[in-house]
């Protein structure tokens, strides 16, 4: 997710959101689906956000 798609998610569910994290992990759309990089790249940007 991108910084503008957090923002379209807190604009449209405002309320919803308000006790809950929304992480912006800045990978670009430019992947297919399941492409290894992606894959490893998730990998390390979740595996540093659950830490």
């Amino acid at each position: 997710m991108e910084k503008k798609h957090k923002n379209r998610l807190v604009a449209t569910f405002t309320r919803m959101l308000e006790y809950k994290s929304v992480y912006v992990m800045n990978i670009p759309d430019e992947y297919s689906y399941m492409d290894p990089e992606l894959v490893e790249e998730l990998k390390d940007v979740v595996g540093n956000i659950l830490k």
